[in-house]
């Protein structure tokens, strides 16, 4: 398989997308470190996982993306157990205009965090072997969504990040290709819970759901099609650092 001997994390992936990702991942041979604050389903998932892909495929980790600390010993458990790190899926993410402080550091700094540390161990110039990063943005990150002004916020941020340090690692030398996802609505439990979250823009309820009925909702399959495509292309080109 295109993945066998590498290693990924996935953030937020207990459910919805993440889980997505860790499937597609599995199914194309690489080992993966499941890490969401829910533990319950967390660890039912790795039951599932190991029955459908056998034994030391798949681990699961209690970590909250806005604890630098939980990050830094979930990257170090998962290099412990299956020898380093090749790919980073940062996809952790929140919608809530009401508590908007949090969708910043979840889905923004979030982002970073995780980064910054994959690239202290993917880093080439400091003895890394390279790596693949792929961060979860939206298309709330190329157009605004006038329901959701701190989502959006962050989604642009994710994209601005992952420009910047994309053309930072071509030209220092990281050995690491970043790339971003920016899908439309998913049919996830995030999607499912949008109307709910808009706060002081909850007048734009209306106008949201015009927009959803125009757009249309993916559904988890499709945007994996997408997702499969991305990273075995960016596999591909860097596989001479991984």
């Amino acid at each position: 398989m295109a993945l066998n001997g590498k290693t990924a994390v996935v953030t937020g992936a207990a459910m919805g997308i993440g889980k997505a990702i860790v499937e597609i991942l599995l199914q194309n041979g690489a080992k993966v470190a499941i890490l969401d604050m829910n533990e319950t389903i967390g660890h039912c998932l790795v039951e599932t996982l190991t029955k459908e892909h056998g034994p030391d495929r798949a681990m699961f980790l209690f970590c909250d993306v806005e604890s630098e600390d939980e990050l830094k010993a979930a990257f170090q458990k998962t290099i412990e157990t299956f020898g380093g790190i090749d790919i980073l899926c940062n996809n952790a993410g929140v919608f809530n205009e009401v508590t908007w402080e949090k969708t910043i550091t979840i889905n923004l700094m979030g982002t970073i965090k995780g980064t910054y540390l994959a690239l202290e161990h993917m880093n080439k110039l400091t003895g890394g072997r390279g790596g693949v990063i792929i961060n979860v943005a939206s298309m709330a990150g190329i157009g605004p969504l006038s329901c959701c002004p701190v989502y959006t916020a962050t989604k642009h941020g994710v994209i601005g990040f992952t420009r910047s340090f994309a053309a930072a690692s071509v030209a220092s030398g990281y050995g690491i290709r970043i790339n971003a996802l920016c899908p439309g609505f998913v049919q996830t439990d995030l999607f499912s819970a949008i109307q709910s979250k808009l706060g002081q823009f909850s007048a734009m309820a209306g106008a949201t759901q015009e927009l959803i009925e125009k757009l249309g909702v993916l559904t988890i399959q499709d945007f994996t099609a997408g997702l499969t495509a991305l990273l075995l292309k960016v596999t591909c080109l860097t596989e001479n650092h991984l």
